[in-house]
């Protein structure tokens, strides 16, 4: 299997395969949002997405570009801007609650890594091995990928302007 390499504080780690390639077809998914639903896909239907995934809220990294998101949200209003983690949907509002975190959805794979196998995001190594690498991926309205960053270094932010640009079409 195909294992892409990402570094953790400069020291190599791996995810489970590659992310989705441009004008790929997203596959769909089951996570859960902070009332304990089951969200899929068809949630979002009709609307441009940008789904940021996270190894915990409880980093700074991923608390500072979740807030930068959070912010970005507001102008974005007919797109859809996801945060998937590994984090309990508990942790996730105690988190967004602190954080006034409120234009963003925030998605746990709390019942299934499946996700994360699927995008080929799952660390298989290392001290966060199980958890998720951070990526952007943005998908059209169709759930076709128009553009998709896997960041190299996980304790660095993503490219927020390009992945806006590419969300706004």
């Amino acid at each position: 299997m195909i294992m892409a390499q990402i570094t953790l504080k400069g020291n190599i780690i791996h995810t489970n395969g590659d992310i989705p390639g441009i004008e790929s077809q997203a596959k769909d998914f089951v996570l859960v949002d902070q009332e304990l639903n089951d969200i899929t896909l068809e949630f979002f239907k009709d609307k441009r997405k940008l789904i940021y995934t996270v190894p915990s809220l409880d980093t700074g990294v991923c608390a500072a570009s979740t807030k930068k998101f959070n912010e970005l949200a507001e102008k974005h209003e007919n797109a859809a801007i996801i945060v998937v983690s590994a984090d309990l949907p508990f942790a996730q509002v105690r988190f967004c609650t602190h954080e006034d975190v409120k234009n963003v959805h925030t998605l746990s794979m709390m019942r299934s890594n499946d996700f994360a196998k699927d995008y080929g995001l799952l660390i298989t190594d290392g001290p966060l091995e199980g958890l998720l690498a951070r990526a952007i991926i943005v998908l059209n309205e169709k759930n076709q990928v128009i553009y998709n960053e896997l960041v190299p270094e996980i304790a660095q932010e993503p490219d927020y302007e390009t992945a806006l640009n590419a969300l706004n079409g």
